[in-house]
């Protein structure tokens, strides 16, 4: 008589059990016991700020002698006041030196957003006041994509650990939601930078720690931060009537930005619903 064994199938369920359907992994600090600072990379980061600032200084050394009663306009705006103080004086110099206005412009404004400090409102509006349109659009448009990037490889590269410990509950949420637009990111970026839902600091160096792909993360927002900014460059035409940022809202602008939300999320929702037919 053959000596055979049985297989007790509660054992080997217990043992193997059924795997469900894989969610968005979290992300945890991998450095929770405490390593030390990394000096280096400290050290790298304030060198690549203060060559920053260094380019931005010899710019200015270059521009064209400023009279001593006019020096303190020349700051970073941080108000509509100062705005239109400076569009003034950069008004007298902008003929005959554009290009020089321009690249100062443009390296303020990358400046301010690969490190994530705030007034490029005031700069947008201010291109309006002393560009064509059409030139202030783009140079916005492509300053802000290549500053936003700048920031997403500083976050990348030096911020990691410092954001997912200190903010491990909404990157673990956007995480999710990144996730879940796996195969659309372009027409996502573009719909939450033409949208106020999530700040657009808080995309710039987030983005790298959930997965965001440097590609439709730059031709997201390049595309995605036109409505926003042509409505304030166009409030900058008339600098002069403006009380508060807000004026710069009206009807039409807002109509627009909503139209292309709704157009950034179409092709989604057709891939969506062509999917669930052919299903």
């Amino acid at each position: 008589m053959s000596n055979r064994r049985f297989v007790d199938v509660s054992k080997l369920e217990a043992r193997s059990p059924i795997k469900s359907p894989s969610k968005p992994r979290a992300i945890k600090d991998q450095d929770q016991t405490g390593s030390r600072p990394n000096y280096f990379s400290i050290a790298l980061l304030v060198t690549i700020f203060t060559v920053s600032v260094l380019v931005i200084r010899t710019l200015y050394l270059t521009f064209p002698r400023i009279p001593d009663e006019d020096c303190i306009k020349v700051k970073l705006p941080r108000s509509l006041n100062e705005t239109k103080e400076l569009a003034l004086l950069l008004e007298k110099y902008n003929h005959e030196y554009f290009y020089h206005v321009v690249f100062m412009f443009c390296a303020i404004f990358l400046f301010l957003q690969a490190f994530t400090i705030p007034g490029t409102v005031f700069l947008v509006i201010l291109s309006g006041f002393l560009f064509p349109f059409p030139f202030a659009l783009v140079i916005v448009c492509v300053c802000s994509a290549f500053g936003a990037t700048f920031s997403y490889l500083l976050s990348d590269t030096f911020g990691k650990k410092i954001l997912i410990r200190y903010f491990p509950e909404r990157i673990n949420n956007w995480n999710v939601q990144v996730q879940q637009h796996r195969e659309h990111l372009f027409n996502y970026i573009a719909f939450l930078r033409a949208t106020p839902l999530i700040p657009n600091w808080f995309i710039n160096v987030a983005s790298p720690i959930v997965g965001v792909p440097i590609s439709p993360f730059f031709f997201g927002t390049l595309f995605g931060v036109s409505p926003l900014c042509a409505m304030f460059i166009r409030a900058g035409t008339t600098l002069h009537q403006l009380t508060t940022t807000h004026d710069a809202f009206s009807l039409t602008s807002i109509i627009t930005m909503i139209a292309f939300a709704v157009l950034a999320l179409l092709p989604v929702i057709y891939k969506k619903k062509l999917r669930e037919k052919l299903s």
